[in-house]
């Protein structure tokens, strides 16, 4: 394993999309564009999520019960297993909406689309290979936790469905790592007023070209 995530082996797939990455910041650079990376490390990202997944689960399941009261649900083992099934064929839904929203505003559609799997992080991901104005950017990113995560969230809730409000939970920490990005890209204070978000095509978070 690499020491870190910027020292990992790419495959294939991913020097390509660097060199793509490099030609494209280059013309910008040319054009006048500032270019700042704004990226995390996988392992740092889980590391808070997980410090504030946990309260959030608990303040979360406090808000449930004081609405519903008490709700008679049990974990068997059916429910256990769907439960899993569902994680992962929603992790695979998540990484689809990011394609999807991120498509709506690239000139090629999908074509501009990139999916993968980093092995060493377990981690699935969605890539746009074309600079985006920031809101089309924010709204592909941000499109998975309003769509998996906050409507369950808010369906299980008010319907005392308390399997269907726990993967509404489950998939807003899922898209925690789209949260912590999202807040970091709009806290950036853009020098000019033209700006371009360029998911990066290796690392978790964009790279912002201004101007």
């Amino acid at each position: 394993m690499a020491k870190n995530e910027k020292d990992r082996k790419l495959t294939p797939a991913e020097e390509k999309r660097m060199r793509r990455f490099e030609e494209i910041s280059a013309e910008l650079e040319e054009q006048g564009y500032r270019k700042t990376p704004l990226t995390i490390g996988l392992v740092a990202a889980n590391l808070i999520l997980l410090l504030i997944g946990i309260p959030f689960l608990v303040l979360s399941m406090m808000l449930f019960f004081h609405i519903n009261g008490a709700v008679d649900f049990s974990f068997s083992i059916g429910k256990t297993v769907g439960l899993v099934v569902a994680m992962i064929v929603l992790t695979v839904i998540h990484e689809l909406i990011h394609g999807a929203g991120w498509s709506l505003f690239c000139e090629n559609g999908w074509k501009d689309i990139d999916f993968g799997f980093i092995v060493e992080y377990l981690t699935p991901y969605c890539t746009c290979s074309t600079p985006l104005p920031r809101w089309s950017y924010v709204i592909g990113a941000l499109a998975p936790l309003v769509i998996l995560g906050v409507v369950p969230y808010i369906i299980g809730l008010f319907s005392s469905s308390l399997y269907v409000f726990f993967i509404g939970i489950i998939m807003i920490l899922a898209a925690g790592g789209d949260i912590m990005l999202t807040i970091k890209l709009l806290r950036f204070k853009a020098e000019g007023s033209e700006v371009l978000i360029y998911d990066h095509p290796t690392q978790a978070g964009s790279v912002v070209f201004d101007r």
